[in-house]
């Protein structure tokens, strides 16, 4: 974990140009004695292909210094064989690991403004860096057309990598495309059926439904 409030690029497998990370619906707001630092972010697609193949520009603003990426995305192909199969049933195994070539490079912000005019597909959300075990822990809390959309993502160092799921976490969605930041920048929430955000979202037992997060 970082020592200091850092809502910029994250360390370990990242940096050597590799992200391995899980991603989970939240429930609840038990995350929140967990947070050190927040962060607003405006992230826009310049490219996204439909394959995993996207290049973004973000803008954070928060806690710590401004700062600004442009980052360029693409599968891994050996996802299959150092991740196993995306069915395996066990949630907390390596099997749904999302594994992917990533090239991030810091950038003045005013580029970033400049870049974020030009991208045809853009998202805004608050992220909160947490203090949790086993990897590098980020919530997102997604605003505007995404809202009520509430995410936690752990970044790993290899898809082995042990760690405890806190238990506000939800269904695990690493594999799930159209849930995906390039995805929602293109096709947000409000734009999805009722059916697909019944499916999402389900009710609880009570039959009343309530926003996921806090």
């Amino acid at each position: 974990m970082k020592p200091a409030p850092d809502p910029g690029p994250s360390t370990g497998a990242a940096a050597m140009g590799l992200e391995i990370e899980r991603r989970f619906l939240v429930n609840g707001d038990g995350w929140r004695s967990h947070v050190r630092w927040q962060a607003e972010l405006c992230q826009g697609y310049l490219l996204a292909d439909g394959q995993g193949r996207t290049v973004r520009v973000r803008l954070s603003e928060g806690n710590g210094e401004a700062g600004a990426w442009l980052t360029l995305k693409a599968p891994h192909l050996p996802v299959a064989e150092e991740a196993g199969s995306a069915d395996d049933p066990e949630p907390d195994g390596p099997a749904r690991a999302l594994i992917r070539l990533e090239f991030e490079y810091p950038i003045p912000p005013d580029d970033a403004r400049a870049l974020l005019s030009l991208a045809p597909h853009a998202l805004a959300k608050r992220r909160y860096g947490l203090d949790l075990p086993g990897g590098d822990w980020v919530l997102d809390v997604f605003e505007g057309a995404n809202t009520p959309l509430v995410v936690a993502e752990v970044e790993l160092v290899s898809p082995t990598t042990p760690f405890v799921l806190p238990p506000w976490c939800g269904p695990e969605i690493s594999g799930r495309h159209e849930l995906s930041n390039a995805a929602l920048a293109r096709r947000p929430l409000s734009l999805w059926s009722a059916a697909e955000r019944n499916d999402l979202f389900p009710a609880p037992a009570s039959g009343k439904r309530g926003a996921p997060g806090g």
